[in-house]
């Protein structure tokens, strides 16, 4: 079976949302916002309304890394998706 998007996850086995993000905490995810910007980094927790906290956080603008936080905090209405990441991204 193929790979969604190259993150190591089957496409054949059928998760709920809340599974999915259950499934990524602690890990590497790739967090896009509304505005076209990414956010790469550990997903720490979130919460009911789509909140991120995330843990060595890389901002990215078109495709270019622009800063590198610690700690950040994303509000949900902003999160247009997140996705896992591969190890090696």
């Amino acid at each position: 079976m193929a790979d969604a998007a190259g993150t190591g996850m089957s496409t054949g086995v059928s998760k709920t949302p809340a599974e999915f993000l259950k499934a990524i905490k602690g890990k590497a995810v790739l967090v896009k916002l509304n505005s076209g910007v990414d956010y790469r980094g550990i997903l720490a927790c979130l919460d009911g309304y789509m909140n991120i906290a995330m843990e060595q956080t890389e901002e990215y603008v078109n495709g270019q890394l622009k800063n590198k936080y610690g700690d950040a905090f994303i509000r949900g209405n902003n999160v247009l998706y997140i996705s896992a990441l591969s190890k090696s991204s």
